[in-house]
């Protein structure tokens, strides 16, 4: 089944929500940036709460989410926009510990917790909206929550979770984002808490197979979910050839002269997709004369 993402409303509307099923996109990245277990779980939990982040903008409108804690998986970067497309990179892909404490992937340790979980969002006619917290668990599930009652005002949960296989491979990956409306009974509030606190984790359940609208009915127990639209996933970069040219182009003339003369080609590297591009010397002259 390919990923997908579902919005909804819970507790008469009190509660809004959003559950994804995302375990093809992070392969997709996995393969691409051929990441370690570790490095897996953190990008992959940042993709799966980007890509639900994603989906609650409007038509063109983009974000960009920045992790930085200090560890050695360097910086995370996500895109992700409206349409559920995401894309996403860590810096250091080839990190990975024993498990912690608790048997699971050491996320805690690769991201570290002396730094920033940033948020950049694009809503067009060159208006942007950013908000930073910092790092509170390195985790980054807790770190989400934090940013959404702190930056936005908006008391939420946020649980984002990644299986890996020892082969490096993923086996689940699945997140939910519940967000408590204005005005909403301490009552609804503290059920779903108390409801939180019994469920399996969200890999878990990802890997037994349920849906988002699954999900979703494990977290609300016996209240009625509305589903409001079901939105396709993927990662997705938004990179091309043509795009590096015309980058090239912009260097001018007299750099793209240095690059002919120096090597008698080029290759540009996209970091959110892993994908090279090559420009051999006469696409190269062809840049020049554009740049003329």
């Amino acid at each position: 089944m390919s990923d997908y993402l579902v919005k909804a409303l819970g507790f008469n509307g009190s509660i809004r929500a959003y559950a994804v099923t995302s375990t093809d996109t992070v392969s997709e990245a996995q393969r691409r940036h051929q990441t370690w277990r570790t490095a897996s779980a953190a990008l992959g939990r940042t993709l799966t709460a980007g890509v639900m982040m994603g989906a609650m903008l409007k038509g063109d409108e983009m974000l960009t989410i920045k992790i930085n804690g200090g560890g050695p998986l360097g910086p995370i970067l996500v895109d992700a926009n409206a349409k559920g497309e995401v894309r996403g990179y860590v810096t250091n892909p080839q990190v990975d510990f024993e498990a912690n404490e608790h048997g699971k992937l050491d996320v805690r340790r690769a991201v570290g917790t002396n730094g920033l979980l940033a948020v950049v969002k694009d809503i067009g006619m060159r208006d942007f909206f950013s908000g930073q917290v910092p790092l509170v668990s390195g985790e980054l599930g807790e770190d989400f929550t934090y940013y959404f009652a702190t930056s936005e005002q908006t008391p939420s949960s946020v649980g984002v979770g990644v299986l890996v296989n020892p082969d490096d491979s993923i086996l689940a990956a699945g997140g939910f984002i519940l967000q408590i409306m204005p005005g909403t009974d301490d009552k609804i509030i503290t059920k779903l808490e108390e409801r939180l606190k019994t469920i399996p984790p969200v890999s878990k359940l990802v890997e037994q197979g349920l849906t988002p609208e699954q999900l979703l009915a494990e977290l609300f127990g016996d209240e009625p979910v509305k589903v409001l639209e079901t939105l396709p996933v993927k990662f997705q970069c938004t990179c091309s050839k043509q795009r590096f040219a015309d980058a090239i182009v912009g260097l001018g003339a007299q750099e793209i002269t240095a690059m002919i003369e120096e090597d008698g080609k080029a290759e540009a590297h996209c970091h959110f997709c892993n994908e090279k591009y090559q420009f051999s010397k006469e696409e190269l002259e062809e840049l020049r004369n554009e740049a003329k």
